[in-house]
């Protein structure tokens, strides 16, 4: 009677800590952010341009426009000019 009772309170524990770790590893999974910017000119971007995000700050992300390459994303100074137009042109 009493080691049912020992395992029975053992699987408790058990299942407890599983269901605070899965809520636990879900709230840190969060989108990542841009917390630095590239200051790239138009002619050292060479990539095509497939879409866009704009990113608003909320520390530790900056404000950013996100483009989308083929080659994964960049994280781009959104006060660029030429980053404005290109904006404009995916609009």
């Amino acid at each position: 009677m009493e080691t049912q009772r020992i395992l029975m309170r053992s699987l408790a524990v058990v299942v407890f800590a599983s269901v605070i770790w899965t809520i636990t590893d879900a709230v840190e999974k969060v989108v990542p952010c841009c917390t630095a910017v590239s200051r790239l000119t138009r002619e050292q971007f060479t990539d095509p341009i497939i879409g866009f995000r704009l990113q608003n700050e909320s520390l530790p992300c900056l404000k950013a426009v996100v483009f989308e390459t083929v080659r994964g994303e960049l994280c781009l100074d959104w006060r660029q000019r030429w980053v404005k137009e290109e904006v404009k042109k995916l609009l």
